[in-house]
């Protein structure tokens, strides 16, 4: 059993993001895993400041959401970062959580090209959906993911579900009339299976 930890950046109370992640919840409970969902939007996450205060060891100096979630990150096998696709790329509250992370940071003597400190290594899966779908809709994203989260801080991919074509930006949620429910509740239930 893995304790995963939902991060949801955006979307609205049952909008396209809301269902996906649901299912993905589901499917992981499903499967027997400990399930925990926190939403940036009634959990205020500010952006870093780059003041440096934090560094190593030192906690942030801005008093909001994030300190109180440091320990369920810690203590997580799994983050998973849900967001709708907001100006082609993750919501600006997902950004702003993973900025945070710099605060968690630990020194590191001999960082591998192109980092500067260690994170604590976690499993991480990206969730998004989208009203487009062209084949380049999810590509800023994919590459902000892969390069902070993988490559950089150093977390374990376990993969994407990348939910385009869920219907306009005007309209009500259409999540439902696509495959990506189904998808969603398969991939929370199978991420860990050998």
């Amino acid at each position: 059993m893995k304790k995963i930890l939902v991060i949801q950046g955006g979307g609205r109370a049952n909008g396209n993001t809301t269902q996906l992640v649901e299912h993905f919840i589901k499917g992981a409970e499903y499967a027997g895993h400990s399930v925990e969902k926190i939403s940036l939007l009634k959990n205020e996450v500010k952006g870093c400041l780059g003041c440096n205060a934090c560094r190593y060891g030192k906690p942030c100096i801005q008093k909001d959401a994030f300190n109180d979630i440091i320990p369920k990150i810690k203590g997580a096998d799994c983050i998973a970062f849900a967001s709708p696709l907001y100006f082609w790329t993750v919501s600006s509250r997902i950004k702003a959580f993973i900025e945070r992370f710099y605060c968690i940071a630990e020194e590191d003597p001999a960082p591998p090209l192109g980092r500067y400190e260690k994170y604590p290594v976690k499993d991480c899966v990206l969730l998004m959906t989208a009203a487009d779908n062209f084949f380049w809709t999810f590509q800023q994203a994919e590459a902000y993911y892969k390069f902070t989260l993988v490559n950089y801080i150093g977390f374990r991919d376990k993969g994407m579900l990348l939910a385009g074509g869920c219907g306009d930006t005007n309209g009500k949620a259409q999540i439902d009339k696509t495959k990506y429910l189904r998808e969603a509740f398969e991939f929370g239930e199978s991420m860990y299976k050998s």
